[in-house]
């Protein structure tokens, strides 16, 4: 009977299956300010900051001679791809700080450590001289400053900028990175303050 079957089997020929069309690619637009949630921003807000973030300091070189490097504190930044390598952040339309890293043309995204609190509020101030007292080198393909103590630092060239509300989507192309060695962990922000990873109770 197994021998009749695999006959069967054998005789009967499947139709081959009909081809998937793709679907259509969706239409990218602005959305209407009529078409807006009626959200109140400060719980907007409240409600996002429960999601935790690294913290990291966007640097650039001067754009021209005789201008000092340029940076601000920046805790929206994401991988985004893999081939080609790209990353993120956002950065508020009114910075002042980003249209001298646009003039330059690239930046290097460094990743703080858990104590390196105080580095960033000194990075999200505006008017100050942000890099006084800052110890610092060049990042390899850039220039642009690298902070010393950082846990990564992502060196790259600007790729593109999109718009994204009250905000720009930066994308950079990674030209170089890498990642300290040593026990600190990365800075947080949760709720509105600085956060750090604690290691599970009965792991050591």
């Amino acid at each position: 009977m197994a021998e009749a079957a695999v006959r069967y089997l054998r005789s009967v020929r499947t139709a081959a299956p009909e081809p998937v069309e793709a679907l259509p690619r969706p239409e990218l637009r602005c959305v209407g300010a009529d078409e807006r949630a009626p959200l109140d921003p400060g719980e907007f807000r409240r409600v996002l900051g429960n999601f935790a973030s690294g913290v990291a300091v966007v640097t650039a070189p001067p754009a021209t001679a005789g201008d000092p490097p340029a940076g601000f504190a920046c805790q929206s930044f994401t991988s985004l791809s893999l081939d080609p390598p790209l990353v993120a952040f956002m950065v508020g339309r009114t910075s002042t700080t980003w249209p001298r890293i646009a003039r330059a043309g690239v930046f290097c995204v460094n990743v703080l450590a858990s104590g390196q609190g105080e580095l960033c509020r000194s990075f999200a101030v505006s008017g100050a001289d942000k890099f006084a007292g800052v110890a610092y080198d060049a990042a390899p393909v850039s220039g642009s400053p690298r902070l010393t103590g950082g846990v990564a630092w992502i060196d790259c060239a600007i790729h593109a900028v999109h718009p994204g509300g009250d905000h720009l989507i930066v994308v950079g192309r990674v030209n170089a990175l890498g990642a300290a060695a040593g026990p600190d962990g990365p800075l947080l922000f949760h709720r509105g303050r600085f956060a750090r990873l604690t290691a599970p109770q009965g792991t050591g």
